[in-house]
């Protein structure tokens, strides 16, 4: 049987609610871990804001409980508060609504659980199930499950509080201004899922603000009860403070007119929303506002690829037919310059024996130019294709996404994924990695732009075409965890592989004994090493390089004759690559990288093995 809150969905006005408490909070209260530390900290301030949206006109408040389940809590020292923050959240509520003297709806808010790390599926329901029995047992109205980016969890997060409570519940994802989440679920396609269940409401809150919570309403539009609260708009940053524009109240009150003629039955605001808004909404609501014009959602423009299938790059090519590929590694400078760089490339180019450069990016964590713009240069000077390396310590992965696009569109088609060396061990020591990704990740990264689609699953106007390579260590230390997240690599779309440097392919071996046979082409890394000195310190400072004894022995033996014996080691190891690997790439002496020729050769006169 209905209760009081869907008979009024059903049959009276939209329902208003309040606007965005946590960041009000926030800002009344200084130095909170989180907003619904204010429950327990200053609960004065909880209920003048909750008085305040009441005398706004709002009908619907909810207790400052978004983010007081278990997990997000421990992530704040608050785990053993869990119980008193959402029993005082609903308390506080209950004091402003007898303050208030009217009789308004009160709402349990449950959010999303946050950074999920290592929390199991199996444990994620039982956070939403206990936050609900709390809320519930203290008295709310009903619950608004908000402010999702993630269709899965939400659904997880119904069923969850279904099972423990039969209070009403509205259901709300975060949509973007093209009405898809962040996951790239539609609006259209969440709604139809969602009709699984036993809901009063389904809407948008949260999000890029008003226009895409219509947008978001237009698509959902199926009958059913509808909820919007958007945020104010899009925020920004100044002098540390979060920022959100100055909407005026006639633009909200041309939203809640807006919203109410797509079907929406309860309207409100989220983060950047105050009193001021809310009192716009409920005017309009109260006065059956009509919309000025017709809501309008522009269609976005989609691109399609210029070709269903995109030719191979040359690498490619070579590996797949069995070609023997040849490359160099090279640094970025660390100036201002392309200059030398352009200038090295052209004489390995016109020596006809080197195929390829690959570039590193910020090697020994030690700021050069970035490698894809790097390998821009080469590409478009001196004709020959780069592998540049692309890590995901320097930068998220919306920046990832973005140089890998603007890569593309430059010409780029190999890349190299690493995890690249850690901050400290370079110039800026107390620095961290960003590291939203790993290696792994960022490979699907570059998989998922591949298919036409962002990291999230949202669609892009058009897809890449990266050949995409990964380093492999046969040499670790630790084997089973490099078999692991190699096999992870290869899973996650690797095509190509490059080794760390070898002095024993020997590890080769037992590596792809241990893997059953390599499932992609790999190139062998070649370190030129011209000194015992650097040998040594190969061996003993750099993570996962192995110098084995006999090799550390025949240059210390060879005294002033190290370089020449260096050169030899090289040669053996280029020979017998020739027979267990697709090509090699050659690591030449720090800032000699033409000595890398020596090796190599020309093809009119072809490397001496003797």
């Amino acid at each position: 049987m209905p209760d009081r809150f869907e008979k009024r969905l059903e049959h009276g006005p939209p329902v208003v609610t309040d606007g965005g408490m946590g960041v009000l909070v926030s800002s009344a209260v200084a130095g909170l871990r989180c907003p619904e530390e204010a429950n327990l900290r200053a609960p004065e301030s909880v209920v003048s804001l909750h008085s305040s949206f009441i005398a706004a006109g709002a009908e619907l408040i909810e207790t400052n409980t978004f983010g007081a389940n278990r997990h997000k809590l421990r992530s704040q020292f608050l785990e053993n508060e869990v119980a008193a923050i959402n029993e005082t959240g609903v308390k506080l509520a209950r004091e402003a609504r007898e303050i208030s003297g009217r009789d308004v709806y009160i709402a349990g808010s449950i959010g999303p659980l946050g950074e999920l790390g290592g929390l199991a599926a199996a444990e994620r329901g039982p956070l939403f199930a206990e936050q609900a029995a709390l809320l519930e047992g203290r008295g709310v109205d009903l619950f608004m499950i908000e402010t999702f980016f993630d269709l899965d969890e939400l659904t997880t997060a119904i069923e969850a509080v279904q099972g423990v409570s039969s209070l009403p519940i509205v259901a709300m994802l975060t949509f973007d201004e093209d009405a898809e989440t962040f996951g790239g679920v539609s609006a259209r396609d969440a709604v139809e899922r969602l009709t699984e269940y036993e809901l009063a409401a389904v809407g948008a809150n949260h999000g890029a603000g008003l226009h895409a919570a219509l947008a978001a309403l237009e698509a959902m539009g199926d009958g059913r009860p509808l909820a919007a609260l958007p945020n104010v708009g899009l925020a920004s940053l100044s002098g540390g403070r979060v920022i959100y524009p100055h909407a005026t109240p006639e633009y909200f009150a041309e939203f809640a007119a807006q919203a109410r003629a797509l079907g929406a039955r309860v309207i409100g605001g989220c983060c950047g929303t105050t009193p001021t808004e809310i009192a716009a909404i409920a005017r309009a609501v109260e006065e059956e506002r009509q919309p000025t014009a017709p809501f309008a959602a522009a269609e976005r423009e989609l691109v399609v690829a210029a070709h269903e299938r995109p030719e191979d790059t040359e690498l490619a090519r070579m590996l797949r037919a069995g070609d023997w590929v040849t490359c160099v590694e090279l640094d970025p400078p660390k100036g201002g310059t392309y200059e030398s760089m352009l200038a090295v490339t052209k004489t390995l180019k016109d020596s006809g024996a080197v195929g390829f450069v690959d570039i590193n990016d910020n090697p020994m964590a030690r700021a050069r130019a970035n490698a894809l713009m790097a390998a821009i240069a080469i590409e478009r000077t001196c004709a020959i294709e780069t592998i540049p390396h692309v890590t995901p310590r320097d930068t998220s992965v919306m920046g990832l996404q973005s140089q890998l696009l603007a890569a593309h569109a430059e010409g780029v088609r190999n890349v190299l994924a690493v995890t690249g060396d850690p901050p400290h061990v370079g110039d800026y020591p107390g620095s961290r990695g960003v590291y939203e990704v790993d290696s792994i990740g960022l490979s699907l990264v570059v998989s998922r732009l591949n298919a036409g689609e962002d990291f999230n699953g949202k669609a892009i106007d058009a897809p890449t075409s990266f050949f995409l390579g990964v380093a492999v260590n046969p040499s670790a230390d630790d084997l089973d965890t490099e078999l692991d997240r190699f096999r992870q690599k290869v899973e996650a779309g690797a095509q190509f592989a490059m080794t760390q440097a070898l002095f024993d392919l020997g590890y080769l071996d037992r590596f792809e004994q241990l893997l059953g046979g390599w499932p992609i082409p790999v190139l062998v890394g070649i370190f030129m090493v011209r000194s015992h000195q650097l040998a040594v310190r190969l061996h003993n400072e750099v993570p996962g390089i192995v110098v084995p004894e006999q090799v550390q022995n025949r240059l210390r033996d060879a005294g002033p004759g190290a370089a020449e014996v260096g050169l030899a080691l090289a040669r053996e190891l280029y020979e017998e690559a020739r027979e267990k690997a697709g090509g090699v790439y050659v690591i030449p002496p720090f800032k000699q990288p033409e000595a890398a020729l020596e090796l190599l050769g020309s093809r009119t006169a072809p490397p001496s093995l003797d």
